[in-house]
């Protein structure tokens, strides 16, 4: 396929996980693509698998606003347009909350939620010429809770209904606002987890699929939404969890 020729994309967070799969995703289908994130070498690691003539690396602070703005205006300068918009970029911190610090509490909200608006704000005049779209990263996370993460739980819970309010503020304009909402995912941020077979069981017996995500298959629902496929589909928070909330959270039984 090659639904984004000639169109411009910016991914945060793109110097792994699903950010990386995304970036290298909407370069498969040859769109014009702005890795943006805070390590360059990551950045220029994920770049080096794609195109040289449509690919820019912007290294990006998303909790900084003239970090953003610089973002947004270096996709304009290189490719002259803006046509979609991931805000992926993301911290997870776990923990209980009587043990958490406000620190804590300030960088999750300034990475998961405040870059996002951030995101949003800077780009919106440019998708509005194009009629562009925006997809954001929430999480099965921002429709439910978990235990032991309550900080993360309250940015992509915000992130979830940002995404519907902006999905009807933006409709006027013809931008479209939509998220994905995944589980647990194998990427930089959780492979931790993963050395924990018993963790992972339980994941897997909750999950009706039976496995984890990988950052491929969560990044192949993010370029849909941003599709013309997806034209008539806004303000859309769609779980990407292989069922996990088809279930009312009571136990399989044999």
């Amino acid at each position: 396929m090659q639904r984004f020729e000639h169109k411009v994309v910016i991914v945060t967070g793109a110097g792994s996980g699903i950010g990386a799969a995304t970036a290298q995703r909407f370069s498969e289908e040859r769109a014009n693509v702005v890795l943006a994130g805070r390590t360059r070498e990551k950045l220029e690691a994920v770049a080096a698998t794609m195109p040289v003539e449509r690919t820019h690396v912007q290294v990006t602070d998303v909790r900084r606003l003239s970090d953003v703005a610089s973002l947004v205006a270096a996709a304009i300068g290189r490719f002259g347009r803006l046509d979609v918009l991931v805000n992926n970029a993301g911290i997870a911190p776990t923990g209980p909350l009587d043990q958490a610090g406000v620190d804590a509490w300030n960088d999750v909200i300034a990475t998961d939620l405040t870059g996002v608006f951030y995101g949003t704000r800077e780009a919106f005049p440019h998708l509005k010429a194009t009629r562009g779209s925006i997809v954001n990263l929430s999480s099965v996370s921002g429709i439910g809770g978990d235990w032991g993460m309550s900080f993360y739980n309250a940015a992509k819970g915000a992130v979830t209904n940002f995404t519907r309010s902006c999905a009807m503020d933006f409709a006027a304009a013809g931008v479209r606002v939509n998220a994905v909402c995944p589980t647990l995912t194998y990427t930089d941020l959780t492979k931790a987890m993963f050395d924990d077979d018993a963790l992972i069981d339980r994941f897997r017996e909750r999950i009706p699929l039976g496995r984890h995500a990988q950052p491929e298959e969560i990044a192949a629902v993010i370029a849909f939404l941003a599709s013309d496929d997806a034209r008539f589909v806004t303000g859309v928070n769609l779980p990407v969890d292989g069922g996990l909330s088809a279930s009312n959270g009571q136990p399989k039984q044999a």
